[in-house]
């Protein structure tokens, strides 16, 4: 999906998309890792530690993209008298646990 497809865009410079992609197709080669885990027969552990890594690499990419939301996207409606984005925020971070 593009940004003229999508209700609601942000510009990210060229660099955080890069950023984003890369930080995803490691995460992508690691999933695909896991598969071949489970083709292979391999022991439960070894699964779950692998996407455990998965899990917390995700968290961390969100992470990322919620701080910078909050630092651009964010500021910018509270500054422009939008007080429904706090809201809108807290269900967010709610919906991210």
């Amino acid at each position: 999906m593009n940004s003229k497809t999508c209700v609601r865009a942000k510009k990210r410079n060229e660099e955080e998309k890069a950023y984003l992609i890369k930080r995803l197709k490691v995460i992508e080669g690691q999933v695909r890792g896991v598969a071949n885990m489970i083709s292979c027969d391999r022991y439960c552990d070894d699964l779950l530690i692998q996407i455990a890594a998965i899990k917390n690499s995700l968290g961390s990419i969100a992470n990322n993209i919620l701080k910078e939301h909050l630092s651009t996207c964010v500021g910018e409606e509270i500054k422009a008298g939008n007080e429904e984005i706090v809201e809108e925020i807290m269900d967010l971070i709610g919906r991210m646990k």
